[in-house]
């Protein structure tokens, strides 16, 4: 079904309604000029059936009503602290009006409960009930509609522009702070108000002096929700045996909240993504943000799954948050992951002088747990404790049946991958405010982090010749390898703030880091009668003991002037580690990292900042390890005991603009890396085998290069109302220059890419959202030896409409149309998401029909880049699924 014109289509009807809206404008000022920022500007239709429309003042005092026309509306604007100024308008022709405000020494209670958005330093409280009518299901749907606020697909929450990266409900962290939990599964007919909180700490007397920038969302519940069970389940049922359940409980108390979210399906829906797991890798507060790097533990490996043939998904994750006393509040939760997919994907894999064609079939069976347990203790509003316990396991088990194909010679290998990991991060924090000058905080951290590896290779073709001493005349032959990484950190980091006066700060730190790891890998043939070949004697097998203690110390001045702000300084670090293998090496560095941040703060919408860094960090273990390992079915690694430390500058430039008035909404940024010292992978692949099918077999090592890489990204971000049609804008741009060393010979490859994407989206009141729009990526691969280009174009749709009193129609389309120039082929696959559901006002019940994958592709294409490779990769997916399915209301 070929639906190519739909956005044309599109297009033109929405184009038809501009003429029906006129437009309200003016400013809004007090009685001395000065223009009212986030005033509230609101039209009551006479006609009640009608709904009010909105708008706030920009930070120019510029706002703009769109009306339909020849309505008779009543306009107010309203200020905390202001008289509110009323009239009459009938919405005949377009009027530009300017507004006075004037101070009131009045109590505006009965203002402040109509205003739709108030302002208070840096919190802006929403009032929900002013922009909802019934429709929305989730808190998803509620945020939609505020002013300001975005929510991408995958649950990433914006305000003005700023990612939120912490969600509350009524004061505490939903599950950590997740926001993909809170806007997915936080039924909407429970929001009362709800609170942007800017420059956010969770610790208040801290918050001037962080520079994390953060910004945290809270959802306050309806006064008559603080002491009650709410929530939703549903049940679907496909076609193929295709199924979804789903349960999100809520129980609110004022002394003890406990959420409950599950998940059970075999659609491919991916409660947990990587990505989600990140925002669950613990942590300490803001204002320690740049002296730690959680790693979180080798867990993310096997975890994004999206594009799957089947998939079973079983999710359950439990938050409970208990207020023990005034001073001590308890929290902690547990997630459950448990998956079973298979997936196949086909390879087109271009080396610098092969060529190979490659299958994979893959079965990857995951469980994992992460459970976090919090202390909060406030004796007094001047001291805060902190303790904060966090454990994750995970059991993985991937079966892969690879075939490749290099010159017609085809070798098939089964590999058996099985890992189990187990993480513990324990802190404890303290902060305290001595004085109006002086703050202190310190924070005791400590991680354990162990992995267990067993790799098993099985295969009646040669494998890896010249690079392991096999026995081939074994009717099998078949390898297995444990590879087990122990590493503990202990760390500690004291941190005093001396505040000279509002405008002048001075920041001090002292720290101390130690990690300790041990690193082994066993290597060696099973043979057909169950003896082993061990390849010890080889130069296989590493036990290593690494050691790294970084003590460091740290110098900030930080000043304000108008609306600059300014710091600068540096830490000076100790480095001393000792890797302890057949030889033993000890090495100390000394190195001074400098760091530079300005921000220029023209008002609330406009904003600059510029960060430059000196940083510098130390390779994984494994890569110090002297001896060789089998790293994949065509390669073997081995370290580089004598690697130093990378060395590379960092500049990042940020533009940000927003302006309710003029609906826009404008983000640029540029940034530069530039390695002055840097390992990167050196190759050498077997040319001289004899057997062409063995020549793709890879002698992988790491080694230090000067001046390693460069690289150099740009993206602009626009968004633009015009009267009620949004259009969007964004365009990136990458360049990246880096050195590799393949067969012994060192070249530089660049790798340039450009995309852009446009979109229209309508804003009418009683009309489907529509969005539609094209997307393009231009990748182009240049080495000494060859040149690749990919293009890849997606125009999409979607399509959102609320009608007959209780219906919901959702679509989603997109065409991706595939091309690879350097071997001139092109291909193309449509996929596309569609929904009806229906809930009746008043009705705990819902139904709902969905589609997914409605035209039945079979695969995805996408390609990627490496040092030596160059892949064009085939995703195949699940066929299409139709489901109906119930819900009901708590």
């Amino acid at each position: 079904m070929k639906i190519d014109y739909i956005f044309i289509l599109l297009l033109l009807f929405t184009t038809n309604l501009f003429a029906q809206n006129i437009t309200l404008s003016g400013k809004v000022t007090d009685s001395l000029n000065n223009p009212i920022s986030l005033a509230n500007v609101i039209a009551k239709p006479n006609d009640i059936s009608k709904n009010l429309k909105f708008s706030v003042s920009d930070s120019e005092g510029f706002y703009k009503l769109q009306l339909t026309k020849e309505d008779t509306v009543n306009i107010s604007i309203s200020y905390l602290g202001y008289k509110t100024a009323n009239f009459q308008f009938v919405a005949s022709k377009t009027l530009q009006k300017n507004i006075v405000l004037k101070q009131s020494t009045e109590q505006l209670s009965a203002v402040v409960i109509e205003m739709p958005i108030t302002v208070k330093g840096d919190t802006t409280t929403y009032k929900t009930d002013k922009f909802v009518n019934g429709s929305e299901r989730k808190l998803r749907n509620v945020l939609h509609k505020l002013p300001g606020v975005e929510v991408s697909r995958d649950g990433t929450v914006t305000v003005f522009g700023k990612k939120v990266t912490a969600m509350l409900v009524d004061g505490k962290k939903f599950f950590g702070g997740n926001s993909k939990l809170a806007v997915n599964n936080i039924p909407a007919n429970a929001i009362g108000d709800i609170e942007v909180i800017d420059n956010y700490n969770e610790i208040a007397f801290l918050k001037s002096l962080t520079d994390s920038d953060e910004m945290a969302m809270n959802i306050k519940l309806k006064k008559d929700k603080n002491r009650f069970t709410f929530g939703d389940i549903s049940a679907g049922i496909g076609n193929n045996d295709f199924y979804k359940t789903s349960a999100n409980l809520f129980y609110y108390a004022p002394k003890i909240n406990i959420n409950f979210i599950g998940n059970i399906n075999n659609i491919g829906e991916e409660t947990m993504s990587f990505k989600d797991y990140l925002s669950f890798s613990g942590g300490v507060n803001a204002v320690f943000k740049g002296n730690f790097n959680f790693r979180g533990g080798d867990f993310s490996q096997f975890m994004d799954n999206r594009d799957v043939l089947t998939s079973t998904q079983k999710f359950g994750a439990l938050n409970i948050t208990k207020t023990a006393s005034s001073k001590l509040d308890i929290s902690g939760y547990i997630i459950l992951s448990d998956s079973d997919t298979n997936n196949f994907v086909e390879d087109f894999n271009e080396y610098t002088t092969y060529t190979e064609e490659k299958t994979n079939k893959t079965n990857a069976q995951n469980l994992l747990g992460i459970t976090n347990l919090n202390l909060e203790y406030v004796p007094n509003a001047s001291e805060w404790w902190h303790a904060r316990t966090q454990i994750k396991r995970t059991n993985t088990t991937n079966n892969d049946n690879l075939a490749t194909i290099v010159s017609n010679n085809t070798n098939n290998i089964n590999t058996n991958r099985n890992l189990t990991a187990t993480f513990l991060n324990q802190n404890v924090e303290w902060h305290k405010r001595k004085s109006k000058h002086h703050t202190f905080s310190a924070v005791i951290n400590y991680v354990f982090d162990s992995t267990d590896r067993n790799n098993f290779w099985s295969t009646q073709d040669p494998i890896l010749q010249g690079l392991i001493p096999t026995d081939n005349s074994q009717d099998l032959i078949r390898l297995n390898q444990d590879r087990d990484t122990e590493q503990q950190n202990f760390d500690g980091i004291f941190k005093y703030y001396w505040e000279i006066n509002k405008s002048n700060h001075i920041y001090t730190t002292l720290g101390n880091k130690l990690l300790a790891e041990n690193f082994l890998t066993t290597d060696q043939q099973i043979l057909d009668n169950g003896d082993e070949n061990n390849f010890q004697s080889d130069g296989f097998n590493n036990n290593l003991d690494f050691k790294l203690n970084d003590a460091f110390a740290g110098i900030h001045y930080k000043f304000r002037t108008g609306i600059f702000t300014f710091k600068q300084g540096a830490f000076l670090h100790n480095y001393n580690w000792n890797v302890n293998q057949q030889t033993k090496i000890h090495k100390n560095k000394w190195i001074v990292l400098p760091d530079f941040l300005a921000k220029i703060d023209f008002n609330k919408s406009r904003k600059i900042q510029l960060n430059y860094n000196l940083k510098t960090t130390f390779s994984d273990t494994n890569r110090f390890a002297n001896q060789f390992y089998l790293q994949s079915y065509n390669s073997v690694f081995r370290g580089n005991e004598n690697l130093e430390n990378n060395l590379f500058h960092s500049l990042n430039a940020r533009y940000s603009r927003f302006s309710l008035y003029r609906g826009l909404l404008l983000f640029a940024n540029i940034s530069y890396n530039k390695q002055i010292r840097g390992v990167k992978n050196t190759v050498v692949f077997d040319s001289s085998n004899p057997n062409v099918s063995q020549q793709i077999n890879q002698f992988i090592s790491a080694k230090l290069f000067n001046n390693a890489s460069e690289d150099f990204t740009a993206n602009i971000h626009l968004e633009k109302d015009i009267k009620n049609i949004k259009s969007k804008f964004n365009v990136g741009y990458n360049k990246s220059n880096f050195k590799q060393e393949v067969d012994n010979t060192i070249e530089t490859n660049r790798n340039t890419s450009h995309n852009y994407e446009l979109g229209l989206e309508t804003l009418f009141e009683k009309f489907p959202t529509i969005e539609i729009g094209l997307k393009q990526d231009i990748s182009r691969f240049t080495s000494n030896s060859t040149t690749s280009k990919f293009v890849t174009t997606v125009p999409f749709s979607k399509i959102d409409y609320y009608f007959l009193d209780g219906f919901i129609f959702n679509f989603e389309y997109s065409k991706n149309i595939y091309n690879n120039k350097d071997l001139a082929q092109k291909n193309d696959y449509q996929i596309a998401n569609t929904s009806l559901s229906y809930k009746r006002e008043n009705s705990a019940w819902s139904f709902k029909i969905t589609s997914q994958n409605l035209f039945n592709e079979e695969f995805k294409q996408s390609n990627s880049f490496s040092d030596y490779l160059i892949s064009d990769s085939k995703t195949y997916i699940l066929p299409r699924i139709i489901m109906f399915s119930v819900g009901y209301n708590l």
